[in-house]
């Protein structure tokens, strides 16, 4: 099974949009940190459970999901099966992927640097911020979903947008991190489950069997290279029973 023609453009774009959020958000980092997660005064408490339980819980709603593309793939058929498969581990791979920038870039969390009142607690030191394991790994499950049932993004790609909207509001992210989060989920799901289908799929394609059928006939050249049978000499054998030609006596024609 291949993705349809609409979905990779769709994503492509959406990559391009996150990446120059990333770059935006970035030269306004502090200031849109603290518009969004508040430094002064804690959000109401209905808000801030809301904030604690996405930032906490979200992903456990996208893992639901997948599990229900999956069932939806398994009846569809081995292909979209194997692309799931594949696009999961794109997942892994995007998951890895954003845990090996972040022990390049280390970039401190802001309810490090700045010291805010934040929903969640604040990570040990050494757990870095750029980018958003959380909102990585949101970006690769909606993005798996969307490749097997393209119609699933009306209810994955909000879910992704809010678990990474909610880690900015907890106050352990940066606007800028869960941005390039999710372009780097995105991105490296697409490759690596893609090109993983690419490479997968004609390996567990059904072998055809050969078909035995009658013997094809010869070729003009091998009936000119057969030789003719070898005439053998000697008396016919007698025919036996009742319609056997009866033999003449010696003489009886002279």
């Amino acid at each position: 099974m291949n993705p349809p023609r609409r979905t990779l453009p769709a994503l492509a774009l959406a990559t391009g949009l996150l990446v120059v959020l990333s770059i935006v958000a970035y030269t306004a980092r502090d200031r849109l940190y603290r518009a969004v997660a508040g430094l002064d005064r804690m959000p109401p408490e209905a808000m801030r459970d809301a904030i604690d339980l996405t930032a906490r819980q979200g992903l456990l709603v996208l893992v639901a999901i997948t599990g229900l593309v999956s069932i939806v793939a398994w009846r569809r058929g081995r292909d979209s099966f194997v692309l799931l498969a594949c696009l999961g581990a794109g997942t892994i791979s995007a998951y890895l992927t954003s845990e090996l920038v972040k022990l390049v870039v280390r970039e401190e969390r802001p309810c490090r640097t700045l010291d805010p009142v934040t929903v969640l607690a604040c990570p040990a030191p050494g757990d870095w911020s750029w980018p958003s394991n959380h909102s990585t790994i949101a970006a690769a499950l909606a993005t798996a979903c969307i490749l097997v049932v393209r119609r699933s993004w009306y209810v994955v790609a909000p879910i992704a947008a809010l678990i990474a909207l909610s880690r900015v509001g907890a106050g352990v992210h940066y606007v800028h991190d869960v941005t390039a989060g999710l372009a780097v989920g995105i991105v490296v799901t697409c490759a690596v489950g893609l090109l993983g289908n690419t490479v997968v799929r004609p390996l567990l394609a059904p072998r055809p069997h050969p078909v035995r059928g009658p013997r094809a006939a010869a070729t003009p050249t091998e009936v000119l290279e057969t030789p003719p049978p070898t005439p053998t000499c000697g008396p016919l054998p007698e025919r036996k029973g009742p319609h056997a030609a009866k033999r003449l006596p010696t003489g009886s024609l002279g």
